[in-house]
């Protein structure tokens, strides 16, 4: 089968949205290729080796593919996402010197040879990120692996603001919480939270192709009694719209969202409604140059910044409810 391979060349901050207007237009799979330079600050604490550059994107810069099945109108398509591409400017946000290209493809080239680089991944002292197709031993008794196979939709867990996140859980986590994960997208974070010692995990998400992914990864943890996934925000859980079968009694203990930091501004109060006094908000997928309108926001909403974890040019706030 043939398909549409769209390329966007464009920032590392504008990512993020720019995939997702590549699945809202329909894409059949969204790779992602951020800079590989050596001059970018990596992490290897827990042992990561560097040698040579991964690629020659420059440092900053990213490229992703969406691709589109070939009776897909992609020439419409490219313009719609020109055009929502530019309005990320009115937002703040900079996609760059925005490049594009059009190619036809066929299936075997992408929808299986990108899981010759997704090896497993530790991310934290206790926590692995593991393919299902991949062997792994873990290095001691107390490290966890998280199974995952998140198919061409969703990450490898390997973006800055995921391994960002499970190590802020890490931290926070010390056994029998109860957690609500909002835009699970893949299940990663509601698996790592359950692996670290939260009693059970609401993990939220609107898109139902998220919903099904995480489904999928949870039963491949065997964890479909710790972690219930709904399609459903969390304004719309807090209005009785997320159903009886939540798993978890609100206020929770604590909440984790890994999205954009202008999402992250739109439900502040929704979150602090959610926590329980002296609850835990773990805010993360936020880009640096977000990082103090994020901060003054849950201030203002009435939270008290315990922490301000860092991985790259990412930040992840965790935020106590004010008792």
């Amino acid at each position: 089968m043939l398909w549409h391979e769209m390329t966007i060349h464009t920032t590392e901050e504008a990512v993020e949205m720019i995939s997702n207007f590549l699945h809202e237009a329909g894409a059949g799979g969204v790779s992602i290729e951020e800079s590989g330079t050596l001059n970018k600050k990596r992490d290897t604490s827990f042992g990561q080796w560097f040698e040579v550059p991964l690629n020659d994107i420059p440092e900053g810069q990213a490229e992703i593919k969406g691709y589109f099945s070939e009776e897909t109108p992609v020439e419409d398509i490219l313009e719609e996402v020109k055009h929502r591409v530019e309005e990320l400017r009115d937002f703040q946000i900079d996609p760059g010197d925005v490049r594009y290209e059009l190619k036809t493809v066929n299936e075997d080239d992408w929808a299986t040879a990108w899981k010759d680089y997704f090896k497993p991944l530790r991310v934290s002292d206790r926590l692995t990120i593991k393919p299902t197709w991949e062997e792994y031993t873990p290095a001691h008794e107390a490290e966890k692996i998280i199974e995952l196979d998140p198919g061409m939709a969703f990450g490898t867990g390997t973006h800055p603001t995921t391994a960002l996140c499970l190590r802020t859980l890490e931290k926070v986590i010390k056994g029998g919480e109860e957690m609500i994960d909002v835009g699970t997208g893949s299940g990663i974070l509601s698996i790592g939270a359950v692996l670290l010692g939260a009693k059970h995990v609401l993990a939220l998400d609107l898109d139902p192709v998220a919903v099904s992914s995480a489904r999928e990864n949870t039963a491949l943890n065997k964890m479909q009694q710790q972690i219930t996934v709904k399609e459903s925000d969390l304004l719309g859980l807090l209005n009785g719209k997320g159903g009886d079968d939540l798993g978890i009694t609100l206020p929770v203990n604590i909440i984790v969202a890994n999205i954009l930091a202008e999402i992250i501004l739109l439900f502040i109060d929704d979150v602090y409604q959610a926590l329980e006094p002296g609850g835990i908000y773990i805010a993360s997928g936020i880009y640096k140059d977000k990082e103090k309108i994020v901060q003054q926001a849950l201030e203002d909403s009435g939270f008290d910044i315990e922490d301000v974890c860092r991985e790259e040019d990412w930040i992840a706030f965790v935020a106590r409810k004010r008792s």
